[in-house]
């Protein structure tokens, strides 16, 4: 007698589409993180196959900080649209206005201004889940993560205090107040991510690929030159992420290997023009992920210090 047996991309797909259903049976208001990055579109195409023929039965949601690659933010909008999906955006800067969120005299990067972005978005739509793409390989703090990371009334995460999760049988019990974050790519390596979008011929941004784009260096990073300021009578959004005279500045062509928003994603040397060709770049990569991502470079808690606050 034969057996049919999976292959490990097919195990991975398994695995992560049975998370998701999971979220759809135990929970009554859960959303999906989408910000149009490789591993949200990877999600994408698992909630398709988990619930069509109906309609992927949760909205979608992104906090932007307000300093994103238009690309970014086109291909978002342009998802949702062809999926028919609710596409909810917060923004950091209507935060500001409202006067929830706070930033700090020289404060730079806006990533830990998203936190009570994203919480007071789960409060006003009462989401009780939200499922976004982090993989354990990515970050020490991510390693920490189970399939589903409890996060208790004040939206914080303590990672001493998480449920066990053996035989991958999940505890989703909340009291009100508390809420999930689910994970259902845990598993999953930024190879897998790649073959994955070449298997399934996935529609990702372009920044992804080789093109050419004015850069200068800060802290041994080349990071993006952003957009004019437009309007010189308003204050610039891009205030302090703009070169200094000192800072060396040169047209490269390079690509993105994790995106974040224009402060923080550091662009690396790379004429990769195809997902084969970034296969066998990741392949051969010597570097980790996220380490062309500035924000993880301010301190070696940064990454986890921003969970337990209520990151992402």
């Amino acid at each position: 007698m034969s057996s049919y047996q999976l292959d490990h991309l097919d195990q991975l797909e398994t695995e992560a589409i049975h998370v998701l259903r999971e979220v759809a049976a135990e929970f009554e208001r859960p959303a999906i993180l989408f910000s149009g990055g490789k591993d949200s579109i990877c999600i994408l195409r698992l909630a398709e196959k988990a619930f069509r023929p109906s309609d992927i039965p949760m909205p979608f949601l992104n906090v932007e900080t307000g300093h994103e690659f238009p690309e970014l933010n086109a291909f978002r909008d342009r998802r949702a649209k062809e999926l028919g999906a609710k596409l909810i955006v917060r923004t950091v800067d209507e935060g500001i206005a409202k006067g929830f969120v706070t930033p700090q005299p020289g404060q730079v990067s806006r990533n830990q201004l998203q936190i009570p972005v994203l919480l007071n978005a789960i409060e006003e739509f009462r989401f009780d889940c939200c499922i976004g793409g982090a993989r354990r390989d990515e970050e020490k703090a991510r390693a920490k993560e189970r399939f589903f990371s409890f996060r208790d009334a004040f939206g914080q995460w303590d990672p001493k205090n998480q449920r066990p999760e053996i035989w991958n049988l999940y505890n989703a019990r909340l009291n009100p107040g508390e809420n999930m974050r689910v994970f259902p790519l845990s598993n999953w390596t930024e190879m897998d991510v790649w073959e994955y979008i070449r298997r399934e011929k996935l529609d990702v941004p372009t920044i992804y690929f080789s093109h050419t784009r004015e850069c200068f260096r800060r802290a041994g990073q080349w990071l993006p030159v952003p957009t004019p300021h437009a309007d010189p009578t308003r204050p610039d959004p891009y205030e302090g992420a703009r070169p200094r005279p000192n800072e060396p500045r040169k047209t490269m062509v390079c690509r993105v290997r994790t995106i974040a928003d224009m402060i923080s994603t550091g662009m690396i040397d790379s004429p990769a023009m195809t997902v084969d060709d970034i296969i066998a770049e990741v392949a051969a990569a010597r570097v980790t992920e996220r380490g062309s991502r500035a924000d993880d470079k301010v301190n070696e808690a940064a990454m986890e210090d921003r969970k337990k606050a209520g990151y992402f």
